[in-house]
């Protein structure tokens, strides 16, 4: 597929590496001639220097041969004006990185005329992130499929954990999907042993798992209080949502005018100018009694320096959540399991638009219905409803001849119901099916006998 990408900036370098690494034919469009060079220079991809919105630009990069153009500048108008000249020169479909509410709600009328088929907002999409892990707290991180019926949370194994008797002890059903141990990542089979430290993916609904975490004695209930330092728009975002959630909402942030902005949009919140690294003011503000600590300013050191802060002074009982970009530090943070959860608005991104282009280059991508990334890339979790052309309809999973690597991870059927796979269970149509994989590809791997 041809994708053009304008902006090779963190979220357009992301893209590039990604969309090349699947075989797509990436032209990467930037006014630095600097990050271009770099670019080329790493990745197998074509780079034109030029203003990604200006017509003549545009043809040079061939946009009219383009199935995609993805705009990812810092502006939004850019963004906005990149794809409207992309539709009118033949690009068959446009995605816009637009980060400003205002325009957000314009593009709900505007979006036919403009011919945008996907308008993202990096720090709306992180928020949604964060309030899913503050939800279920005893998770690292949470992702959702058929409207939020069915959930895939990843949780680390602890040192003491009872775990390995899951399937003999408790009668809960959950399936666990993939696991992630140092040096790989595997999708696990019926005689497979969990160990200390793993890293583990689990599929349920909602309930289930709430009910498997209570039996392994980690569960915590949703959160009810929480702190949040760095009055930026991912916490005006995450602030909405968790109002709305019936929440209690306190923000810290240094600078005094942005606390004053706060405060005006979001009256319903306790907002304080103060330095959310010091740690007097943090047992001042309570702490000790808050279920979840969130450090969202611009500093990923700072972020990770107050986390483990809050977590120490909260004698651990804290839900803590950073957001973190550097993917160094995301990996050094999450190998030693020194947080709690890690949000990258970057990476957040970046999985949306790699969710809607694997959606458009499968055969069978209208029915690609959600896509997530899993393990740094190296698992993908597909959801697709099951329509009237699917082979294997009726057919016992047990027939099903599955490629290694891959995993039916659950149902969810028209009325609701939520089944967790067994040799004997069917696929019906209209059915929603989640599948995991090592190897990125769609269900159409699945073949009956």
């Amino acid at each position: 597929m041809k994708i053009i990408i304008v902006g090779a900036g963190k979220v357009g370098s992301a893209l590039t590496q990604q969309l090349s690494a699947d075989g797509h034919n990436v032209t990467v469009v930037d006014q630095d001639p600097q990050l271009i060079d770099n670019i080329i220079n790493i990745y197998d991809v074509m780079g034109v220097c030029g203003n990604g919105a200006v017509y003549g630009v545009q043809k040079e990069a061939e946009v009219e041969k383009a199935e995609l153009l993805i705009a990812t500048t810092s502006s939004d108008e850019l963004n906005i004006l990149s794809c409207l000249v992309a539709r009118k020169l033949g690009a068959k479909h446009t995605i816009a990185r637009i980060r400003n509410p205002e325009y957000e709600k314009q593009l709900r009328f505007m979006r036919d005329e403009l011919g945008l088929s996907m308008a993202i907002n990096p720090e709306r999409a992180a928020a949604r992130e964060i309030a899913r892990v503050l939800r279920f707290p005893a998770a690292m991180k949470v992702e959702t499929f058929s409207k939020g019926r069915l959930e895939l949370v990843e949780y680390r194994l602890p040192a003491d954990s009872a775990l390995a008797d899951l399937y003999r002890n408790i009668r809960v059903r959950v399936l666990i999907c993939a696991v992630a141990r140092k040096g790989g990542t595997i999708i696990p089979s019926g005689d497979f042993v969990l160990r200390a430290g793993d890293k583990i993916y689990l599929t349920s609904s909602p309930d289930q798992l709430a009910q498997f975490f209570r039996h392994l004695g980690v569960f915590r209930s949703k959160a009810s209080t929480v702190m949040i330092v760095g009055a930026s728009k991912i916490c005006y975002y995450l602030t909405s949502e968790l109002l709305n959630m019936g929440m209690s909402v306190k923000i810290i942030d240094r600078d005094e005018q942005r606390c004053i902005q706060m405060g005006e949009q979001l009256p319903k919140a306790l907002v304080i100018v103060g330095d959310g690294t010091d740690t007097d003011l943090l047992h001042e503000e309570g702490i000790g009694q808050t279920d979840a600590f969130v450090a969202i300013t611009g500093i990923d050191e700072a972020n990770i320096l107050m986390s483990m802060c809050a977590s120490k002074e909260s004698g651990n009982h804290c839900k803590v959540v950073a957001k973190i970009n550097r993917k160094s530090l995301v990996d050094l943070v999450s190998n030693e399991s020194m947080i709690d959860s890690v949000i990258s608005a970057r990476s957040t991104t970046t999985e949306l638009i790699v969710q809607y282009v694997r959606a458009m280059e499968s055969a069978e991508g209208a029915k690609i219905k959600t896509l997530h990334r899993l393990v740094d890339g190296a698992v993908e979790a597909l959801e697709f409803g099951v329509g009237p052309d699917v082979p294997f309809i009726g057919v016992p999973l047990k027939n099903l001849k599955l490629r290694n690597g891959l995993l039916l991870a659950g149902i969810v059927q028209r009325n609701g119901k939520i089944v967790i796979p067994s040799g004997n269970d069917c696929l019906s149509l209209g059915d929603d099916v989640i599948v995991v994989t090592t190897d990125t590809v769609s269900y159409t791997h699945l073949r009956a006998h």
